[in-house]
């Protein structure tokens, strides 16, 4: 079994702690791969009938600096250069999941996918223009579907969404794009569509002088501090949470569970201490508050004498 839980530690976001245990219990060992990610892996060789993993991670987010409403048309230019010069070549090549059939190349044609004013304002209209065309459903598609299956029905969840970003991106504006899946913190002030107890997928674009960018076509959001990465990939194929294999015959059936809570949340209002009421005291000069020292010294002698 492979497990990729483990935050990354990279930019704005550092993993300070991870544990990982399984039951039955096992010995784990780990390596980075070629992304960066970080992957446990482990046997359990003896006979079992359920395997329980359980991943706790410890994890400082610090908002990333704000975005420009635009960038200069130049930057076009600017990211062609880049991608001449840098090692970009699986985030801009057709990958398992997201690749270009003829429903995408519809879609392009319907949202105007193509190279126009500059890269981050199209990204963030395609960004919405996904999620608008789109409906958040869950059990429509399996984490094996082809884009096609979401393009039909225009519905899905995040990895669909993500993966036709993805082909949308490199097919059409040949920008690297990456698969991102981690986790989504919920707050009650925002409305989220995608799930609070499921793990969570978006892109990440890379932009001349900005570097890799997150764009949530699920919720329509910029990934800022509420987005926590745990592993990049070429799609989902790349990063998922858990991989493996089994020797027996059984049906197996898989429960995933996710719960992410700030660590310096306020408290409620109900516990809360009530206000402390200061009372005004008349500051004395230098020369009364040694005479008021000598007094209290007099005062204990006197009372030792007796």
């Amino acid at each position: 079994m492979e497990v990729r839980m483990r935050p990354r530690t990279e930019g704005t976001q550092r993993c300070l702690d991870f544990s990982l245990q399984t039951a039955p219990r096992t010995h784990t060992t780990w390596y980075r791969d070629y992304l960066g990610n970080m992957v446990y892996h482990f046997d359990i060789p003896g006979r079992h009938t359920q395997l329980t993993i359980t991943a706790e991670s410890l994890v400082e987010l610090t908002p990333p600096p704000p975005l420009p409403e635009a960038l200069p048309p130049t930057t076009w230019d600017e990211l062609d250069a880049a991608v001449r010069l840098g090692d970009f070549w699986d985030m801009l090549m057709p990958s398992h999941f997201a690749r270009a059939t003829p429903l995408l190349a519809e879609l392009a044609r319907e949202l105007d996918v193509q190279r126009r004013e500059d890269p981050l304002s199209l990204l963030r209209e395609l960004n919405a223009g996904i999620y608008a065309t789109f409906a958040y459903m869950s059990q429509i598609t399996e984490v094996d579907s082809p884009i096609d299956d979401a393009l039909k029905r225009r519905q899905g969840v995040c990895q669909d969404f993500s993966h036709v970003m993805i082909a949308l991106v490199r097919e059409w504006l040949h920008i690297p794009c990456r698969y991102v899946s981690g986790y989504l913190f919920h707050s009650s002030e925002e409305h989220d569509r995608s799930e609070q107890d499921a793990t969570h997928a978006w892109v990440e674009v890379f932009l001349p002088n900005l570097g890799w960018v997150g764009f949530d076509p699920t919720n329509n959001l910029i990934a800022m501090e509420r987005h926590i990465r745990t592993a990049v990939g070429r799609d989902y194929a790349d990063v998922p949470p858990t991989r493996g294999v089994f020797k027996g015959q059984a049906r197996t059936e898989l429960d995933v569970g996710v719960q992410v809570t700030p660590t310096e949340a306020p408290p409620p209002d109900e516990e809360l201490l009530p206000p402390v009421e200061w009372n005004p005291v008349e500051v004395s000069s230098q020369e009364e508050l040694q005479q008021q020292h000598q007094q209290e010294q007099d005062q204990q002698q006197q009372q030792q004498q007796q």
